[in-house]
């Protein structure tokens, strides 16, 4: 009556040793390590770099426990472990001072790091410990608010450029000015046919802008406006463009398991845990590089550079060394068309970026060039919302896909400023308005908190259900341990990030657990009460009360989906935890219980009795 099919008993086992081989890889603790990659395009990690880290630290007297390449021979990064974090900081001056001997080329970045010592063959399956949050970790935490009217500033200055171009030469829609009034751009008309064959031709090339017909004093004109759906999806798209950005900054930082997410409609969390060198991650995470390139506006005489003088179409600057220069609005590449920036020298052995653009920019940049020969253009830097003149060079030749940008004064600012360009530049200035930081110290007294809850509940747990279920317990405390390996499996299998609420959770998860289990012994209990025999009182304690144990999971599930939709940070984590728990127990505490009490009392073919505790009966009580 109470038996499984071999092929159950063949599922649960196959289950146990997954969840085991999925488990293990927590086991296995980190090691201190430096991460060894080149901000180069032209240099390749390979072997041979592998084979200069180990001479490296052969010849400083280093002692490590092994250097690998981080995938194949087109790696990216070479790992060295060491087995002290004394030895991890000798290992970085000594391969930085080895790797990069002359400091003005530093064409290899040592950062230091944690590797995982899982073996190769469980990492192959995918078999790999848990992220661990900053709570238990440690690193840095930055809260990032997006400048989202400098997004909506970018927007309209490519809207007022594109209509300049859109209208220019064309006699049948031949306009009287065009000029920016707050969030919108007005172009003036002498009559209404021209007007309207500008709006024609405007609407043609965007289904974006909101066009409006307007007269004052001053004549007709059109107001040219962004539609507001095309506005929130610029800003959102502003946000997303940052967040690729911002991966790639870390991704040049060397942190392992980086946390970069959107938190409400302009906000970016990023998380970088272990990470130790904090000064310079703010610095390389919060700056907000972007490249420019405009003509020099030669139709303004030298020396007369007031703001007076200044034609509505070009603006005044200060350039390198202190001196006004007018520059023209339209700009003819941005930093968006770079393919490549390294910090390199220049003919005269000063500091320079050399940079390569891709195939659209250097179409842009000979076209721009090839009529402008003996005229000046100007390379500007815009950081934090301020422009600075790097260069205003004579152009003497046309120009393609590869130059420099001289004038960086020192080889560190060269090599900063290629970085930034090379991993992209943000499409709005960002500010750090939080800011946390949490030692390892720290993170391990928290992980060492959260374990011993853990493991002391499940021993609470385990004695009670015992005390109180005889045997039954017992197989209650084995359905609880499959459970919570079941669920460490799962966290590990699909790279769940672990916090204390994630720990919390999984302490939530063993209590509803057992809670299920409690709901069998009992309803065997009361079969037992009303004079079934032991085999149907079985049989039927889980039958019915798997109806109850659906019920109340499935609300709860809909609870933690709701917590998993609309929470952000610590409640999404807990959330996820919570709804793996909940699909765990149900299968650990009806199917896997049930297997382990068929096995036991299933082979009994005349059961007189079980071990379940006292079955209280009216006037009565005896144990069964």
């Amino acid at each position: 009556m109470n038996r499984y099919p071999v092929w159950k008993y063949i599922l649960i086992v196959f289950a146990l040793l997954l969840g085991a081989l999925y488990t293990a890889p927590n086991y296995f603790v980190e090691s201190p390590a430096l991460q060894v990659t080149t901000g180069s395009s032209i240099l390749k990690i390979t072997s041979a770099t592998s084979e200069q880290v180990e001479a490296a630290l052969k010849a400083a007297g280093i002692a490590h426990e092994g250097v690998t390449l981080d995938g194949n021979e087109n790696s990216t990064s070479v790992r060295a472990r060491f087995a002290s974090t004394d030895a991890q900081f000798k290992a970085k001056l000594a391969l930085e001072r080895a790797l990069n001997r002359n400091p003005a080329e530093a064409d290899y970045i040592v950062t230091v790091n944690l590797v995982k010592n899982t073996p190769q063959w469980m990492q192959a399956l995918r078999a790999l410990p848990m992220n661990l949050g900053l709570d238990l970790r440690g690193g840095v935490h930055f809260l990032m608010q997006v400048d989202v009217a400098a997004t909506t500033e970018t927007k309209i200055k490519g809207i007022q450029q594109a209509v300049r171009s859109q209208l220019l030469n064309k006699d049948d829609a031949r306009h009287s000015g065009i000029e920016r009034v707050g969030q919108t751009i007005e172009v003036r008309f002498a009559d209404a046919a021209k007007r309207a064959k500008a709006r024609t031709i405007i609407a043609a090339d965007s289904n974006d802008l909101l066009l409006t017909d307007a007269a004052d004093a001053n004549g007709l004109k059109l107001v040219v406006a962004l539609k507001p759906e095309a506005l929130q999806r610029t800003i959102d798209e502003g946000v997303k463009q940052n967040i690729l950005t911002l991966s790639k900054r870390v991704n040049e930082l060397g942190v392992s398991e980086p946390i970069i997410q959107q938190q409400g409609r302009d906000r970016i969390v990023v998380q970088l845990p272990g990470v130790q060198d904090v000064a310079r991650a703010k610095d390389i995470i919060g700056r907000t590089a972007t490249l420019e390139m405009r003509m020099v506006d030669d139709t303004v005489v030298p020396g007369m550079e007031s703001a007076a003088n200044i034609p509505l179409t070009s603006e005044l600057f200060t350039d390198e060394r202190g001196q006004p220069i007018v520059l023209l609005k339209d700009i003819i590449l941005t930093g968006e068309y770079i393919s490549s920036a390294i910090g390199t020298m220049d003919q005269n052995n000063q500091p320079a970026v050399s940079l390569d653009l891709n195939g659209n920019g250097g179409s842009k940049m000979r076209n721009a060039t090839r009529e402008r020969i003996g005229k000046r253009m100007a390379i500007l830097l815009k950081e934090k919302g301020k422009y600075n003149v790097l260069s205003a060079p004579v152009i003497n030749s046309e120009l393609g896909s590869r130059f420099q940008i001289t004038g960086m004064g020192t080889p560190q600012k060269a090599n900063e400023l290629a970085l930034l360009l090379r991993s992209g530049a943000l499409s709005a200035p960002m500010e750090i308005i939080e800011e946390r930081v949490i030692g390892p110290q720290l993170g391990a007294e928290n992980i060492a908190k959260g374990l011993y809850s853990t493991v002391y509940g499940f021993a609470a747990i385990a004695i009670f259900m015992i005390i109180y279920y005889h045997m039954f317990g017992a197989f209650s405390v084995v359905a609880l341990a499959s459970n919570l390996l079941f669920l460490l499996a799962l966290l590990s299998w699909m790279q769940v990030t672990l916090t204390l609420p994630g720990i919390a959770a999984i302490a939530l998860a063993l209590g509803m657990a057992i809670d299920a289990n409690v709901l069998i012994n009992e309803r065997i209990r009361e079969e037992l009460r009303a004079g079934e025999t032991p085999q149907k009182a079985i049989a039927a304690g889980f039958d019915r009360a798997w109806a109850t144990i659906l019920d109340s999971n499935v609300t709860t599930l809909i609870v933690g989906i709701a917590l998993l939709v609309f929470g952000s940070g610590p409640v999404r984590g807990f959330a996820v935890v919570h709804c793996l728990g909940i699909l765990t127990s149900m299968f650990s505490s009806v199917f896997v219980s049930r297997g382990v009490v068929n096995l036991w009392y299933g082979r009994t073919k005349k059961l007189n009795k079980v071990s379940i505790g006292t079955v209280w009966t009216p006037g009565l009580s005896v144990n069964k």
